[in-house]
């Protein structure tokens, strides 16, 4: 087995790495309706791996979407709470460009990205009408896989 060898990271690299990510967050990210919205719905998909954010009209059709490792996020760096709020950044960046200043909020998962998504849509200047907690709960349905032993 051997030991293990811990790569530490010098400053440029942290620097070069950010700076990456801000090129991709950058990029123009289309949305596919033309009509100007004022309000929609905003379903954030939080794991312990990934952070998933989606942005809808009121009927439910997706404008667009975006998630940590689609940003550049790898790794274990995909499920934490800056990565979330950078996803954010992006779908927020959208939302404004269609006309949507207030949204219904719909939160799933028990990741780590949960709060911070949702903080930085209120400060991005999103009106926030309602949050709802959408996880999916068994009510003694299937039996849940073996735990895990390391």
């Amino acid at each position: 087995m051997g030991k293990k060898r811990i790569i530490a990271k010098s400053e440029e690299e942290l620097v070069k790495e950010r700076e990456k990510i801000d090129n991709i967050l950058k990029k123009e990210k289309t949305a596919k309706t033309s009509s100007r919205m004022q309000s929609g719905r905003v379903y954030i998909s939080s794991s312990y791996n990934n952070t998933l954010i989606t942005l809808t009209d009121t009927q439910g059709n997706v404008l667009t979407w975006s998630s940590a490792g689609s940003i550049g996020f790898k790794g274990s760096k995909k499920a934490t709470p800056f990565a979330a709020s950078k996803v954010t950044e992006n779908v927020v960046r959208v939302a404004e460009k269609i006309g949507i200043k207030e949204v219904h909020v719909l939160v799933k998962g028990i990741g780590g990205g949960r709060e911070s998504a949702i903080r930085s849509l209120a400060a991005k200047g999103l009106a926030i009408l309602s949050i709802e907690d959408v996880t999916p709960i068994p009510h003694n349905g299937c039996r849940p896989k073996k735990p895990r032993r390391v």
